[in-house]
């Protein structure tokens, strides 16, 4: 069975969904890899690097489609990319489903059996194929650097023979993946960290961390599906608002991580919360191609607003494109090879991941 990657077409995107090191082992396993040339140069893989793996290089993304038996992909395909899909074959790619109905439909008209990397389900053994933790954990990481660099303060304390500098002050929404490495990355830089969740159970990961927990009552109006906050009552994100003023006004940076699967991303700072802050902090929003949780920020971009440098970039791991293409690709790696032999895919529909993350398949949408 040949497993396929291709150059990903968005602009701001430097991965690729399948590196040498994970080709060498899905060879070893009996598989065949087919890689467009030039795919995994954004990433410093280059195609000599996959043909010493022992892959087969093809000139463009069309040789790729008509070969390939699996195409792995990480942003959903484009119009033209749907039009290349064979019928029977496999595509393994982030797809959001539930936002994007019509690719869905679009995908499932040609006879595709489609798998979405942002559905794997929240289990022990599912951990190695979770692609949204491994690429949330480097975003983390990467907010923090770029909020450190628009920062005008250095964040650790210094002591001088002109005087102590005080240490900045780092206020973190949200205590998942991207939250913990951002509590753990600014704590290692020096920072003093607050932290904010309304999962109340997250207290002691964040204190484990060095953060500082700050608790609110939410009350019944947060529900928790699958680890995920699918839903928080305006109630609760007005009770955190009004909490959190005080602490932002003191906070030289806001990093905010907060996204609900399906659904826009919660505004958790508006712009009168953005008026207390100083001249100066920054807001780097993490959520902002979800919607913002920020109400004033703009997506890939920098803009200031009431003196307040609010940071939306966009695909943050694709800025650190060499480790979030190895991680992926791994991902990529454990999920192929539970899903399928060399010979094909089980298909095996009592299988949770299977069940869970197969969108598609034989005409017919498995999920809504």
């Amino acid at each position: 069975m040949k497993i396929g990657a291709i150059k990903e077409t968005r602009p701001d995107e430097n991965r690729v969904a399948l590196s040498p090191t994970v080709c060498k082992q899905l060879i070893k396993n009996g598989f065949e890899c087919v890689i467009e040339s030039g795919a995994g140069l954004n990433s410093f893989f280059s195609d000599e690097a996959y043909v010493e793996a022992g892959a087969t290089i093809l000139s463009s993304a069309s040789e790729v489609f008509n070969s390939a038996d699996v195409l792995c992909k990480l942003n959903p395909p484009n119009e033209e990319e749907i039009e290349k899909l064979r019928a029977g074959t496999v595509l393994i790619s982030f797809v959001y489903h539930m936002t994007n109905k019509d690719l869905v439909e679009k995908i499932n008209a040609r006879q595709v059996a489609l798998f979405s990397m942002d559905a794997i389900p929240r289990i022990s053994r599912a951990q190695t194929m979770d692609a949204l933790s491994s690429q949330a954990n480097l975003a983390g990481y990467k907010a923090v650097t770029i909020a450190a660099n628009e920062s005008g303060k250095i964040f650790p304390m210094l002591m001088t023979a002109a005087g102590t500098i005080t240490p900045s002050k780092v206020l973190i929404f949200g205590a998942g993946v991207a939250g913990l490495q951002a509590i753990g990355t600014a704590r290692r830089l020096g920072a003093v960290v607050e932290v904010t969740d309304i999962r109340p159970e997250t207290k002691e990961e964040v204190e484990s961390l060095g953060g500082k927990f700050i608790s609110f009552d939410t009350g019944n109006g947060v529900k928790i599906e699958g680890g995920y906050v699918k839903e928080a009552g305006e109630d609760v994100l007005t009770r955190q608002r009004e909490i959190l003023k005080k602490h932002l006004a003191v906070a030289d940076v806001v990093i905010t991580t907060a996204q609900v699967p399906g659904r826009k991303a919660p505004v958790l700072v508006t712009e009168d919360m953005v008026k207390v802050m100083k001249t100066g902090s920054v807001i780097v929003d993490m959520a902002v191609e979800q919607g913002g949780n920020c109400e004033l920020s703009e997506v890939g971009k920098a803009v200031v607003k009431h003196g307040v440098k609010i940071v939306g970039y966009a695909n943050l791991p694709s800025l650190l494109a060499p480790n979030a293409s190895e991680s992926y690709a791994k991902n990529v790696y454990a999920f192929v090879t539970h899903l399928a032999s060399n010979e094909g895919f089980k298909w095996d529909m009592s299988d949770e991941i299977t069940v869970g993350t197969l969108i598609c398949r034989d005409g017919q949408i498995l999920k809504p």
